[in-house]
């Protein structure tokens, strides 16, 4: 739905318009596989296995090869601590500036994907979710559990390329530290055990070191509320450049984009209620590090 909105007249930073080829996916960047390759040429030099390296970096041997095969943008850490271990040149580092994504809808859903082309210039972003942890705040544990989880199953191939660009999209809360990210989520999705004790407690962790920056609000719904303004469901918001507001829903194997200025201005009464009733980010945070303590 596009209501009076020129969707299309959006830019969204990659040369691409938001409305075109929603289906098509993009070539690997060539850069990507390069800075890769050169990395993993130099770990074997050096004489580390995979796991060895990802010990060292302090990244998961999953992150490591999807960085060595051209299917991850590095991430700014993992670059510095990458050239520490091998050599300390500087070619990592230097090399890494002039790194390309050129696989960034590869791993999204369909209906999503000028969704999250409208994210990379956002001016604010408001997330309420109902049913996981936002995808924005998922460590790389909790995301696996979450793709584990579908039905049908996923090929490796299909829950690697899922992780991966689910992982690079939290790229957006480091990269945009002038942007409003905010986020309501109801108490009982952090109650759920997706994935057993540990990966609840990697979870706690990534989310309380993500929402630490004060551009960054995450509020929790508590579940002994008696008030609740978004009843109808999990709800994104944001405000683009030409601050138009825009809207998105998501259900099963679906999702919608709300452009109508009435409908979109509806939800932004509702996530506005809506945070009035949640707890405020301190209390909230407590209650994440409560809830850690109780694993």
């Amino acid at each position: 739905m596009t209501g009076g909105i020129d969707i299309m007249a959006e830019g969204c930073g990659d040369g691409e318009a938001v409305g075109g080829e929603p289906d098509r996916e993009p070539d690997p960047s060539d850069s990507l596989r390069t800075w890769g390759a050169v990395q993993q040429a130099l770990r074997e030099h050096a004489g580390y296995s995979r796991a060895e390296f990802a010990d060292l970096v302090r990244f998961s041997k999953h992150t490591v090869e999807s960085v060595e095969l051209g299917r991850r943008m590095p991430d700014e850490s993992y670059v510095v601590r990458s050239e520490e271990l091998l050599g300390n040149t500087g070619a990592l580092r230097k090399s890494s500036k002039y790194v390309t994504r050129g696989r960034g809808d590869v791993g999204l859903a369909a209906w999503f994907r000028q969704w999250a082309r409208l994210e990379r210039v956002a001016v604010t972003l408001c997330t309420y979710e109902c049913r996981l942890v936002p995808g924005l705040l998922q460590s790389e544990g909790y995301a696996r559990a979450v793709f584990d989880n579908s039905i049908p199953l996923l090929s490796d191939q299909e829950l690697e390329d899922q992780l991966v660009a689910r992982l690079d999209r939290q790229r957006l809360l480091r990269e945009r530290p002038n942007v409003p990210f905010s986020f309501i989520v109801e108490e009982h999705v952090f109650r759920r055990r997706l994935g057993g004790s540990d990966v609840m407690r990697g979870l706690y962790d990534h989310v309380l070191e993500l929402t630490a920056p004060r551009n960054v609000t995450l509020q929790i719904m508590p579940v002994d509320t008696e008030f609740h303004a978004c009843l109808d469901g999990p709800v994104r918001l944001l405000e683009t450049p030409k601050r138009h507001r825009l809207g998105y829903s998501e259900g099963q194997q679906n999702g919608r984009l709300i452009s109508d200025p009435n409908e979109a201005s509806l939800l932004y009464q509702r996530y506005d209620t809506l945070r009035s009733q949640a707890l405020n980010p301190k209390d909230s945070r407590g209650l994440l590090e409560r809830l850690r303590g109780e694993l």
